[in-house]
């Protein structure tokens, strides 16, 4: 399986910024598909994630109700929709994915085998 992030940019506090993760090779064998983000001196830290079939999302409380976690199974690409920027989501943020991740693992960076080259993205206050 192979990941490649795009769409990152510098943007102004307020603006709205759609990430891209191209999915390619074994898709079919994908369960999981997730977005880390690791900012300039920080750890990487979980963004959100979704069960590549279902409904099932999951989000980080800071970005919770701002980004949206998506999918188009035809084009094998997943977004990520980032509303309401703010100078703290400046960051690398990084695709990732998994053949199974267990629900409690969802949010650990360690459980996914598969992971895309990270997008920069740059919010100026």
């Amino acid at each position: 399986v192979q990941l490649q992030a795009s769409g990152g940019g510098l943007v102004q506090a307020g603006d709205s910024l759609r990430l891209s993760c191209a999915v390619s090779g074994r898709t079919f064998s994908i369960r999981v598909l997730a977005w880390f983000r690791q900012g300039a001196g920080k750890d990487r830290e979980f963004v959100a994630a979704m069960r590549w079939t279902g409904t099932t999302t999951y989000y980080a409380d800071t970005v919770k109700g701002r980004f949206t976690i998506s999918r188009d199974n035809a084009k094998n690409t997943a977004f990520l929709q980032m509303n309401s920027l703010e100078p703290g989501d400046t960051a690398v943020y990084y695709c990732a994915a998994d053949n199974g991740v267990i629900t409690s693992r969802t949010r650990e960076q360690n459980a996914y085998a598969y992971w895309g080259q990270g997008t920069l993205v740059t919010v100026s206050s």
